[in-house]
């Protein structure tokens, strides 16, 4: 049995249509980008922006988002043409299962797994933060051992409202696509008016003279920046996990795809320039630096506005990131890389509902029990391997199989898109901590115990032959 068999582009196609397991087609062009922009704007705009201008990037945090979006935008591309050509749930895991084989697949996958898992950990805490913010405004205050994960020299040992977050998304998730993507659609608005509301508002308080020194950690902390805030990009990629459940994926995808990643990296840099302008860089090490920056102009009704929108814009996050991780377990399970409980689809709903709770338990115990800063490295991590891998991807799968002309969106300037994409997104990777990286072998090492172990032995590919690209 061979490490690197693939399955063609063909197959997995085909896969979709078998009975039983089918999800259901009914998102378009516009669901998408909603749920692009619900997966992208949310914990990274309103929560690390503050910290990544006060320790890392200064004014010139706009320059981080610059770099980090031209990571993401190169990135965004490889995606769009790979979920035109290969319709299909799983994302990247997918999209390596044809162009790499089942090995290199799995460990995307595996990857993967870590990138959604952590970051709907990560965004749950961040959401809990807010909510208690929230709460505190009316004087209600929760008892200090249930208010944050486990840490016994802060006297927090469960971090409850977060736990309370996830069961609540896993409820809607498993009533169905379409119920999702609506909820999702209003929550996006609400979050796009709030942040708008910040900019009309803050553009009159900006003061030039708080832009100097523009680049006080020098370059090498604007790329750290990035990295930092890399973690407020990640999700565009959230919307190829929804392929199988798209109309005219072969259009639609690539808008979806391009078009929200756009509309939030303007949105981001206009943010971060506003941000930077109203507040000295080194005040801005806050939870909520975009409240605290209306506070600090004394616009304190705009402010509270602020966290509510927050509160929004974190939960639709969450809301596609446990949705990708939901039609990532769905797609790995079908191939039988992980058992079949994973792939089984209530037939009344169209949803995967045994695979939704089980991702809401795992969730669940992370966000409660890990802090939020070592979650969120770990999730940049596996985000960017998984943007590099999909950039080489692109080149393979040019060179194997040529995409049917006049159908499906294709990247412009190969090789040079795909080449810069995996340079930008290396350069960043490259900043991120040396703790971080060897966490993160030690969970590509236990992927690998677990495909030799149970993985490999259960493939659908040793059923079928049907494993030529």
């Amino acid at each position: 049995m061979s490490l690197f068999r693939k399955k063609s582009i063909d197959a997995l196609i085909r896969e979709t249509g078998q009975k039983d397991i089918t999800l259901k087609k009914d998102l378009g062009a516009f669901d998408l980008t909603m749920l692009g922009i619900g997966a992208i704007i949310g914990t990274g705009i309103f929560v690390l922006t503050g910290v990544a201008a006060a320790k890392h990037a200064g004014p010139a945090l706009m320059l981080s988002f610059v770099i980090a979006g031209l990571a993401c935008v190169f990135a965004a591309l490889c995606y769009a043409e790979f979920a035109s050509t290969v319709p299909v749930s799983g994302s990247a895991y997918t999209y390596s299962y044809a162009a790499f084989g089942e090995l290199i697949a799995w460990i995307l996958g595996w990857d993967l797994i870590l990138e959604y898992g952590l970051a709907s950990s990560a965004v749950a805490s961040g959401w809990s933060g807010y909510f208690q913010g929230l709460l505190a405004g009316f004087g209600i205050h929760l008892p200090t051992a249930l208010t944050s994960a486990y840490d016994p020299t802060k006297g927090t040992f469960i971090d409850i409202p977060a736990i309370v977050i996830v069961f609540i998304i896993t409820i809607l998730l498993t009533q169905g696509v379409k119920k999702s993507a609506k909820f999702n659609t209003v929550m996006v608005i609400i979050k796009l008016a709030v942040v708008l509301l910040f900019i009309a508002v803050g553009v009159w308080y900006v003061q030039p003279d708080n832009w100097t020194p523009f680049m006080p950690f020098g370059f090498s902390g604007v790329a750290t920046g990035a990295a930092t805030v890399f973690f407020a990009y990640i999700g565009f990629d959230a919307v190829s996990t929804a392929a199988e459940e798209v109309k005219n994926p072969q259009r639609n995808m690539p808008i979806g795809i391009i078009l929200s990643l756009l509309v939030c990296t303007i949105l981001y840099i206009i943010v971060a320039a506003i941000l930077t302008g109203i507040v000295p860089y080194n005040m801005l090490d806050v939870k909520n630096p975009v409240a605290f920056a209306l506070s600090f102009i004394h616009q304190d009704w705009v402010a509270g506005f602020i966290s509510l929108g927050a509160i929004t814009g974190i939960t639709t996050v969450l809301l596609v990131m446990m949705y990708g991780q939901t039609r990532l377990f769905y797609a790995i399970s079908r191939d039988g890389l992980l058992p079949s409980i994973l792939s089984r689809v209530d037939k009344k709903k169209q949803t995967p509902v045994m695979n939704s709770w089980i991702t809401c338990l795992v969730v669940s115990v992370f966000a409660g029990l890990v802090p939020l800063g070592k979650l969120a490295e770990l999730t940049n991590i596996g985000t960017l391997f998984a943007f590099m891998t999909v950039s080489i991807g692109i080149l393979v799968l040019r060179k194997n199989r040529p995409a049917p002309s006049g159908k499906g969106f294709r990247v412009p300037w190969v090789p040079v898109i795909p080449i810069l994409a995996f340079g930008f997104c290396g350069y960043l990777i490259a900043q991120l901590p040396k703790t971080t990286w060897l966490a993160f072998g030690v969970w590509l090492v236990i992927g690998l115990f677990v495909y030799f172990l149970y993985g490999r032995k259960h493939s659908a590919l040793n059923e079928h032959k049907d494993n030529e690209f």
